[in-house]
Parts: structure tokens; sequence; C-alpha cells
């Protein structure tokens, strides 16, 4: 497994992820992941408090999103799957936005165009069809991009990502195929999962595949961005599995108690990706307290901006329903949909 920076702080070198680790890209890093996780919490309070209808949190997955995401040029498109919050707002995507799909107010909260970040996929694997359909046809147009999709371990078992990784294989699509192997498929670990290592099943696809410690946002950034240049290159796709661990529940309806151990999560918070770095940067007086005080202000900003975000989120109308039904409306449908009008009309007029 790739790894540059111990669970202690040390940095080493690996030839096979070779990177220029300077204390401005450190510092960067640590920015995003802390905001990022500051973000997560806020949301999950606001769950827990009755403002979302459901939350599934990316804690201790930041490294595994941060370093990938930042590793690709700004023209690349993301296909993400459901709890990819830290990728997305290293993407652009506001606090509002990310919300109002768990609010309940719309389908999807942002234009997928303007971010070159898919809408969430909750549907188990189905991004990556869709992120390899999409990277055909930049094959096809010539473009200068590359696809990448995440997707957990879960998902790796449903049929949609075996079809995806022999289709990019075939095909020669510029994909990135990023697997958060975070240990546990909503209540199902890992070892009952898969008898053979997820890097070493996409291999025999014929993709290029590397094992990566998804903790170590360094050698995420590092292997990514060498996975992004040969595929750029025209080289064939790639699979990285990044291991990492899913530190809450599968999502806010989940009790994680009744399927593992404390001793397993305490064994992996000290790993924790945060912390991580922070002992590197530390250790390295790449950072004074006046940075880590203005990032804690700046968490804190985060903090108050997602609240203030999220009860900004209008009610849609009821009518709205009909908006997204078909391409185009039937006569049926608007026939409904005029009849739901009158309806709500008729109470106003009281």
């Amino acid at each position: 497994m790739i790894q540059l920076v111990a669970p202690d702080g040390t940095l080493r070198e690996d030839e096979r992820a070779p990177l220029d680790v300077t204390p401005k890209l450190c510092l960067d890093l640590l920015r995003d992941m802390v905001l990022a996780r500051r973000f997560d919490e806020e949301a999950l309070a606001l769950q827990r408090q009755g403002e979302l209808g459901l939350w599934l949190m990316s804690l201790g997955q930041e490294a595994a999103q941060v370093g990938s995401v930042r590793a690709l040029a700004p023209g690349d498109y993301v296909f993400p799957s459901y709890r990819e919050h830290a990728a997305a707002r290293c993407r652009g995507v506001g606090a509002a936005e990310l919300l109002a799909q768990w609010r309940g107010v719309m389908h999807g909260g942002w234009d997928p165009a303007r971010y070159r970040f898919h809408i969430y996929s909750l549907v188990l694997g189905t991004q990556a069809l869709h992120a390899t359909g999409y990277a055909v046809g930049v094959k096809l147009d010539g473009a200068d991009e590359v696809v990448l999709a995440y997707f957990g371990d879960g998902a790796s078992s449903q049929g949609d990502v075996s079809e995806a990784l022999n289709w990019a294989a075939v095909a020669g699509a510029p994909v990135i195929f990023f697997c958060q192997n975070n240990q546990w498929a909503i209540s199902t670990g890992a070892s009952r999962q898969m008898a053979a290592p997820l890097h070493r099943r996409a291999e025999g696809f014929g993709l290029q595949a590397h094992l990566v410690d998804g903790n170590d946002v360094l050698a995420v950034h590092a292997i990514t961005a060498k996975a992004a240049d040969s595929v750029r290159r025209g080289g064939p796709p790639v699979f990285v599995e990044a291991t990492t661990y899913r530190m809450a529940g599968h999502s806010t309806s989940d009790d994680p108690r009744r399927y593992r151990s404390d001793d397993e999560v305490e064994a992996w918070r000290e790993r924790d990706p945060i912390a991580r770095l922070e002992r590197l940067v530390r250790a390295r007086d790449w950072a004074d307290a006046a940075f880590f005080d203005s990032l804690k202000a700046e968490a804190e900003d985060v903090a108050a901006d997602t609240r203030a975000a999220c009860s900004s989120l209008p009610d849609p109308p009821a009518e709205a329903i009909f908006q997204y039904a078909l391409h185009e409306e039937t006569d049926l449908l608007r026939e409904q949909r005029k009849w739901l009008e009158a309806y709500h009309s008729s109470f106003a007029a009281q």
C-alpha cells in the first residue's frame, strides 16, 4: 500500500507516487479537510434537530476525497456517489446546494456543468456507468478531459460497477475509478463482501490499479495526479483503491454499534487523516499558532454559514412535483397539475 505520511506524521518517499511536498500544498489540503469536517458535523447536527431528513457523513474520509479531487484539472468531470461532501466543497459547491436534496426541497442541488461535478447518485454504483459513458464521449470528442468516479466498497459488489470496469477497459475510456474502501457496506464488512482485493479485481478487467492509504492525503494526491496524467496521455483507465474508514454510521438512520466494536473504531481513530497531516505540519514548523487559530475561526464561520444556508432554503410548491416527472408534459399530466393548482387556490381564497 502506498503511503507517504505515517499516522505519527513521519514523511517518507515512494517512487511509485512521486510528489513535491511543499508547506503550501500541505496547508491547503489541511484547510480543505478541516473545513469539510466542520461542515459535515454541522449538517449532522441539523439532521438531529429535524432540519434535514437524512445525512450521510464523510467523517474520516476527508483525505481520500480532498487528496483526489485536488489532483484533477478544473475542467475534469467528477461523478460522486452520495457522501462526497469534501470533494464537492473543493469544487465550489455551496452549503445550500449540498443540503437542498437532504432537506427534501429539490432532487439535485446544483448545476453539474458549472462545477464539473455531477449531482449525487443514490442508486448504488450507477455513477460508475454514467462516468464510463461520459468518458467514452470525451474520447470520441478528442477532448483534453479526465473523468473520475467515486464509489465505495459496497458499490463494487453491484453489477453496474463490473460492467463499467469492463466497458471502460475495452473502450480505453479516459476514466479513473476511485474506490473509497471504508470497510463497511452498511452493516456488511469487507471480509464478507469479497475474497480478493478490489484493486486486483480491477486488474483482471484490464485496468491499471493502485492501492493507497486513503487516510494519507499526500499519498492520495500523488497517486491520483499520476493516474490523471497517465489517462490524459492516452493510457488505459485506472482503478484506485483508497483504504479508509467510515467513522460514523452509514447514514443518520444507521446504528453502527450493532455491527462493529468500539475497539475497531478507536484503532482507526488513531489513523485520523486530519490529525496525521497536522502532526507533519507541526513537526516541520510549517505553520504557527496564528494559522491554526485562523483556521479554527474559519471553521466556525463555515458552521454558521451552514446553519444559515439550511434555514434559507424555501419549501417548493407542491406543483413542482410535475416539473420533473416527464421531459414533455402530457395531456394527462397537465390535467393533474391544473387540478392541484385549483385545489390549492381554493384554500388560499377562503
